[in-house]
């Protein structure tokens, strides 16, 4: 049995309204789901400790379809399999009231997920419940402009702080700052990032009460949030159509 929100958030944190295709792994009854986005702007990996199924491989091919089955379900759910020739062919999915189909794909329908060397951060920033929540405030406010640029700066205090623009930082356009303190060894760091991602990062993990940012001046950003039961780590790549 496994609960049906918790089974909706682990599909949220990978799925990010675009993330269709990725192999679920289950294993002593713990899922790990490795993804990147279409454009490969975002590599993630989701793990979640208390997942009740058999030990096998399940190919989501549109998992917009399967959130969208999950919707009329409600409780606990019973998941069940149909296999051929040892390839899981059919998910099953149960309540009192309901059972839902969902046709599992071939495993060769899916690409190579890609991997990251993770390099020094230079700048890793706790982030607590408020600044997840005002930091998808402050995206939501500018929804229409995908700018988004982090910078390291003094603050009026003279302290060091990372500071995250969304809007056009120049001339008199709108825009919104939102600062963070944290461990910050380069002074000079100056990143776009794309905001719409960012934010739907931050969105589907606002139940883990907050989490870790790294960044590397060479244009990296992680990004990672721990539940009782669900692990997140995505790292996202700057906008290259920046002229800095």
């Amino acid at each position: 049995m496994v609960n049906k929100l918790v089974l909706q958030s682990v599909i949220n944190k990978y799925y990010l309204g675009e993330n269709e295709s990725v192999k679920w792994v289950i294993k002593d009854n713990i899922l790990t789901i490795n993804f990147n986005s279409p454009n490969k702007e975002v590599i993630g990996k989701i793990v979640c400790n208390s997942f009740k199924l058999e030990d096998c491989n399940l190919i989501i091919f549109n998992t917009k379809k399967l959130s969208n089955l999950l919707k009329i379900t409600a409780g606990d759910l019973l998941l069940e399999l149909e296999k051929t020739n040892n390839i899981c062919t059919k998910l099953f999915v149960s309540d009192p009231d309901f059972k839902l189909s969902y046709a599992l794909a071939d495993p060769l329908v899916l690409g190579k997920v890609g991997t990251v060397n993770e390099p020094d951060w230079e700048v890793v920033l706790n982030l607590t419940k408020e600044d997840v929540a005002n930091l998808v405030k402050a995206k939501s406010a500018l929804a229409d402009i995908d700018n988004m640029i982090i910078t390291t700066e003094l603050d009026f205090n003279g302290d060091m702080v990372c500071k995250f623009t969304f809007g056009d930082e120049k001339g008199h356009n709108n825009k919104i700052t939102y600062e963070i303190d944290g461990k910050i060894d380069n002074t000079k760091i100056k990143l776009p990032f794309n905001s719409e991602m960012f934010k739907n990062i931050l969105q589907v993990n606002k139940d883990t009460g907050g989490g870790i940012l790294c960044l590397n001046s060479k244009g990296l950003m992680k990004l990672k949030f721990v539940s009782d039961d669900i692990s997140c780590e995505y790292f996202l790549v700057r906008k290259d159509n920046s002229s800095f």
